[in-house]
């Protein structure tokens, strides 16, 4: 990510002083939590989307460093309830903050950063935006309810498992990138082209997460989690798909009723891997990565197109 780094250093740093003004609270309690929340920030991929998509239709402004915050801060409140709701004790290696302050104190933050959010959108008329993120917060929690629903039979169809991840994820990185087209386009195509990008970006991004559940290089080995918390991701739909009755039969009883079991987990990875599933996972996001790509290259050649390009690349070729 150096080149967006380079591209947007001075954008980034405005926006810390946005995101930290925007969070602030007159509760001493909150504005501890806050600080904590302000000092374990992640990259920053989100916001780092919504600036370079301003910038490629012009200045930033004031209009999409609120956007990028409004992001950041719907972004960190689903993290918060995620943890909450995952019963997680860690995030980004550090203390979750439902593990140092407690689930009902960890829930309110979280409706706190969503109400400032909006209310920062709201205050300043940026209705556009608004509406653009808004949307991605009901598609996200969709997104969300419909794998719990189907995750309790385990008949997910590969085009099932893209609405879900359409919604979870791919919704806010759309979003992201609408939100800040809008803070410099005029032409509603150019900000939908902008949203589809994000989208396509996103879809690539949540399958390259699935795809860690089979080992990468900062892991070293598998570790399951998905099959664990009986999530059907993309290679395992592959392997349902593409294996003997017996075999599917296996491993459906494995993810319902001994996804805790060491060896029976490994069971199940090894036939993702037999039957290639990962392959298959890894084809389909560079589908969308390409997708994304393609969208991307109908802009005029410019340092911030690059660095676009750059961080659509990070998305399927990080190892974390």
């Amino acid at each position: 990510m150096k080149l967006a780094l380079k591209v947007l250093e001075k954008e980034l740093n405005l926006f810390e002083l946005h995101f930290k003004d925007a969070v602030k609270s007159r509760v001493a309690l909150l504005d501890r939590i806050m600080e904590y929340i302000v000092k374990r920030k992640g990259k920053q991929l989100r916001p780092m989307f919504v600036l370079l998509s301003a910038k490629l239709g012009g200045e930033v402004n004031n209009t999409s460093y609120r956007a990028a915050s409004l992001v950041e801060l719907l972004h960190t409140a689903t993290l918060v309830h995620d943890d909450v709701v995952d019963e997680a004790n860690q995030r980004r290696g550090f203390f979750s903050i439902n593990a140092l302050w407690k689930n009902k104190i960890a829930v309110l933050v979280g409706d706190y950063l969503l109400s400032k959010g909006l209310l920062l959108s709201l205050n300043n008329k940026d209705f556009k935006v608004l509406q653009i993120l808004s949307t991605a917060v009901k598609e996200m929690s969709e997104g969300e309810l419909l794998q719990i629903e189907k995750s309790r039979n385990l008949n997910l169809k590969e085009d099932v498992y893209y609405e879900i991840i359409k919604g979870k994820t791919a919704s806010l990185l759309a979003s992201s990138c609408a939100a800040g087209a809008s803070s410099t386009f005029n032409d509603y195509d150019m900000i939908e082209k902008m949203r589809l990008f994000g989208e396509k970006t996103g879809m690539a991004f949540q399958i390259k997460d699935d795809l860690f559940d089979y080992g990468n290089s900062n892991i070293g080995k598998p570790t399951g989690n998905d099959i664990k918390e009986k999530k059907l991701t993309l290679p395992i739909i592959y392997t349902l798909n593409n294996c003997n009755k017996e075999t599917r039969k296996k491993i459906i009883y494995i993810i319902k009723n001994k996804n805790k079991e060491k060896e029976k987990v490994n069971y199940v990875i090894e036939q993702v891997k037999i039957h290639k599933g990962i392959e298959y996972a890894t084809e389909k996001m560079n589908l969308f990565r390409d997708e994304a790509l393609s969208i991307l290259y109908s802009f005029p050649e410019s340092e911030t197109r690059n660095a676009l390009e750059e961080l659509v690349r990070y998305t399927t070729d990080r190892e974390f």
